[in-house]
């Protein structure tokens, strides 16, 4: 599901692959619909090949998304309230409790959390396809 899903450096936002051209991405924001190009020289990364480090493994950004998902409940998370940067990592030592505290910085945490919010928006709600969830069921059963 977060495959089509990108981050492009220096556009605000989220944005979902539309299609591609010859030299250039089509891309439509979560938030506005409006459709733009992104091209080759833009920074375009998809938040399916993302994933958070922790002290053993990185962990995929869906799987941070869905714990973070059951933590809210579904439901927006408001990061102002949350308090300063102290208190930021502390939430999200409750999503993710073994993630690497010096190379997980404030910024990324504040960054997971408003993706969280901008997908919620968007009405997007499952963050592992069935296929990662196949997976790690497999993965379970060895």
């Amino acid at each position: 599901m977060l495959k089509t899903i990108l981050a492009i450096s220096g556009k605000p936002g989220l944005f979902k692959l539309v299609n591609q051209g010859k030299n250039m991405l089509i891309v439509e924001s979560l938030s506005t619909g409006k459709r733009t190009p992104a091209y080759a020289h833009d920074k375009v990364i998809s938040l399916g090949d993302i994933a958070i480090y922790t002290v053993e493994e990185d962990v995929p950004l869906s799987k941070v998304l869905e714990s973070l998902k059951t933590k809210a409940d579904g439901k927006p998370v408001d990061v102002k309230a949350i308090g300063d940067d102290a208190d930021i990592r502390a939430y999200f030592k409750e999503v993710l409790p073994d993630f690497d505290e010096d190379r997980v910085y404030t910024n990324d945490i504040k960054k997971v959390l408003n993706w969280y919010n901008q997908l919620l928006a968007a009405g997007i709600t499952e963050f592992v396809s069935p296929e990662e969830e196949e997976e790690a069921t497999e993965e379970k059963g060895e």
